[in-house]
């Protein structure tokens, strides 16, 4: 299977899935604790005061990032509960191929929603040129950091 990462020739295949789905199940619990803590703080902006007063730009770019937390949620809890629905079907390797590509789906949004946030308060604390170029910048790095040197890393193990 191209999608699971090279293993020890003396591992089952079985305990080769379930070490994986172990690790995968690892990482989502960092991705979704942030996700969720992000998505409760864009929930609560919309029952204070200063929120009424924000423009029409900013409201949208608040409803927006809290799409994008709401799909990256739901992205990165989804292989939890196909394996719970799954787990008794010996579908852990059908499940671990979706949840990678979840997961990665999941990170895009959640990569997303934490650049939305970041523009929210640039907006709202400095405004104009200035908030806009703060969210670029965050965009940059998280791109930068998320995905672009994972494939460069990848790149650089497929040349050797």
């Amino acid at each position: 299977m191209a999608d699971l990462p090279p293993h020890d020739p003396d591992e089952s295949q079985s305990t080769r899935l379930a070490r994986n789905f172990s690790e995968l199940l690892q990482e989502l619990r960092v991705q979704q604790a942030g996700v969720q803590i992000l998505f409760a703080f864009l929930l609560a902006i919309v029952f204070t005061e200063a929120y009424e007063e924000q423009s029409t730009y900013v409201r949208t770019l608040h409803l927006v990032t809290v799409l994008c937390a709401a799909v990256s949620s739901a992205l990165l809890i989804a292989p939890a509960v196909w394996h719970r629905i799954l787990f008794r079907h010996r579908r852990r390797e059908d499940i671990l191929r979706q949840a990678n590509r979840c997961a990665l789906g999941g990170s895009v949004f959640l990569a997303a929603t934490m650049v939305g946030t970041v523009l929210i308060v640039a907006e709202v604390a400095v405004g104009g040129w200035v908030a806009k170029l703060i969210g670029a910048c965050t965009a940059l790095i998280f791109g930068t950091l998320w995905f672009v040197v994972p494939a460069l890393l990848r790149r650089d193990d497929q040349l050797r």
